[in-house]
C-alpha cells in the first residue's frame, strides 16, 4: 500500500507510536509518505533520519510565533487550542499539490493533526472523482485528559488552560470521530470516552473506533546481565508533559517520605526532557537522594540499572510507554491504578499496583527488600509485552485496518454513500 502519513512533530525515539508505526510498515514492504513539521534542528535531524525508512519525507518548519498565534486566533472561536497549535498554510499548500491518486490511505495522527485530515477531505473531493480514505490516530482522548488534569494537575496554569480547553475539546472530539473513514485509539478507556462524547454532542451512535494499541521496540529495550544498582528507583518520561511533572511531585512529597522513613538512602532517578523548574528544585532539595538528569541520549542504561521504576500517575491517557519500556528491561514496576488501567497486567504478577501514598510506598519496599520477588515481576513484565505489545504485531493489526478502510471506502463510494 502506498500511505501519506501525517503528524504534526516529527516521529521519534520519544514519538514512539508513529516512528514504530512508520518503520514496520516500510518493513512489511509498504511504501510510506511522512509529512510532517520540525520546530528545531533536533527534529529537522529526525525527520531527515526517517528518509532511510521512507519512501518520501516532507518536513517543514513550524515556528513557535506561529503556534502562538494560531491560538491567539482560536480564542475568540469553538475551536480547541490543541486543534489550532499545529496549523500550518504550508502543510495545507504541500497537501493541495499532491496527487490523491497516488496514495491508498491516508493516515493523520492526534488532534494536533485531525485540521489536516479534514483539509485533505475538503480538497481533494472538491478536486478530484475519487479519493482515498482518511483515517485518525486519535491516539488518546484528549478530553479525558483535560477533565482529570483540571482537577489533578499541580499547575495552577494546567489546571487553568484544561478548564478552559475542556468543553471546547469534548465537543469537538465528538464531532471529529464521525468526520473520517476510521479512528484510532490506543485503549478501550479513550474509546470508551470518545464514543460517550459523540453520543452526548452529536446524538447518535459513534462509528466503530479501532484499538490499536502502543507497543514497545524488544530489540531495543531488552534486560542485560550486568547487575543492578541497590536501593535506585527511577521514573522515566518527557517532563515538560503535566500528567509527568504532577506524578513527579507526588512521588517525592507524599510517597518518598514513607519508603525513606524505611530506607533512608533509598535514590531516586528522575529521567526525562526539559525538566520544568518545579521538577529541577527536587534534586537541590533532596541532594543526594534524588537526581534530576534532564535529556539524556538513551534512557535504557537507567532503566536497567534501577532496583526498580514507579510510575504513581494520578492521571492519564492511553498507554503509559514508560511501563512497556520498563518491562521489556526486565526492570520491575510499581504503579498507580490510573497507570496500568489500558494494560491486561494483574497485580502481583507482572506489576505491583498501588492505591494511594501509603500503599505505594509498601510496595515499592516489598520489591526493595525481596530479590526474588523483583526477578519474577521482571521477567514476567518482559513476557507479558512480548505477548501483547510487539510492534511487529501492531503494525499487522494496522496493516488489516488499512486494508478494511480501502475495502469499505471503495464500496461506499461504488454506492454513493458518503463516507460517514
Amino acid at each position: 500500500m502506498r500511505v501519506l502519513f501525517i503528524v504534526p512533530y516529527v516521529p521519534n525515539l520519544i514519538r514512539v507510536r508513529p516512528y514504530n508505526l512508520i518503520r514496520h510498515l516500510a518493513a512489511r514492504g509498504h511504501e510510506v509518505t511522512l509529512l510532517t513539521l520540525w520546530s528545531d534542528q533536533e527534529e529537522q535531524a529526525d525527520a531527515e533520519a526517517l528518509k532511510a525508512h521512507c519512501h518520501r519525507v516532507i518536513a517543514l518548519p513550524l515556528a513557535r510565533y506561529r503556534s502562538l498565534w494560531n491560538c491567539l486566533c482560536a480564542l475568540p472561536n469553538s475551536m480547541p487550542l490543541q486543534a489550532a497549535y499545529c496549523w500550518s498554510p504550508h502543510v495545507e499548500s504541500q497537501i493541495a499539490h499532491l496527487n490523491p491518486r497516488t496514495f491508498d490511505l491516508v493516515h493523520v495522527e492526534h488532534l494536533r493533526g485531525a485540521r489536516y485530515g479534514l483539509a485533505i477531505r475538503n480538497l481533494y473531493s472538491a478536486s478530484y472523482d475519487a479519493q482515498p480514505p482518511v483515517i485518525w490516530d486519535s491516539v488518546d482522548c484528549i478530553s479525558y485528559l483535560f477533565e482529570q488534569a483540571s482537577h489533578n494537575s499541580r499547575s495552577a496554569f494546567g489546571r487553568l488552560v484544561t478548564r478552559f480547553e475542556l468543553g471546547r475539546t469534548e465537543r469537538y472530539e465528538g464531532w471529529l470521530v464521525e468526520q473520517f473513514d476510521k479512528v484510532l485509539v490506543t485503549s478501550q478507556t479513550d474509546r470508551q470516552a470518545l464514543q460517550a462524547l459523540h453520543a452526548s454532542h452529536i446524538g447518535h451512535q459513534a462509528p466503530r473506533i479501532t484499538v490499536l494499541p502502543n507497543g514497545v521496540d524488544l530489540t531495543y529495550f531488552t534486560p542485560t546481565d550486568e547487575p543492578r544498582e541497590a536501593d535506585t528507583l527511577i521514573f522515566s518520561g518527557k517532563m515538560s508533559y503535566h500528567a509527568n511533572v504532577t506524578a513527579v511531585l507526588h512521588l517525592v512529597n507524599e510517597i518518598m517520605p514513607h519508603v525513606w522513613a524505611e530506607r533512608r538512602h533509598v535514590r531516586l532517578i528522575i529521567a526525562g526532557k526539559d525538566p520544568p523548574r518545579g521538577v529541577r528544585a527536587l534534586a537541590t532539595r533532596h541532594w543526594p537522594l534524588v537526581r534530576v538528569t534532564g535529556t539524556v541520549p538513551d534512557i535504557r542504561p537507567y532503566l536497567r540499572q534501577a532496583t526498580a521504576a514507579v510510575v504513581p500517575t494520578p492521571y492519564g491517557a492511553g498507554i503509559q510507554n514508560k511501563v512497556l519500556e520498563a518491562m521489556a528491561c526486565e526492570t520491575p514496576v510499581v504503579a498507580s491504578t490510573q497507570a496500568v488501567t489500558a494494560l491486561q497486567v494483574t497485580d502481583g504478577q507482572e506489576v505491583l499496583v498501588a492505591r494511594g501514598p501509603v500503599e505505594f510506598a509498601q510496595q515499592v519496599l516489598a520489591l526493595l527488600e525481596d530479590e526474588a520477588l523483583r526477578k519474577r515481576i521482571g521477567r514476567e513484565g518482559r513476557q507479558y509485552v512480548e505477548r501483547h505489545h510487539d510492534w511487529s504485531a501492531i503494525a499487522e493489526q494496522l496493516e488489516r485496518t488499512y486494508q478494511d478502510a480501502i475495502r469499505e471506502h471503495g464500496s461506499r463510494s461504488r454506492t454513493g454513500r458518503p463516507s460517514n
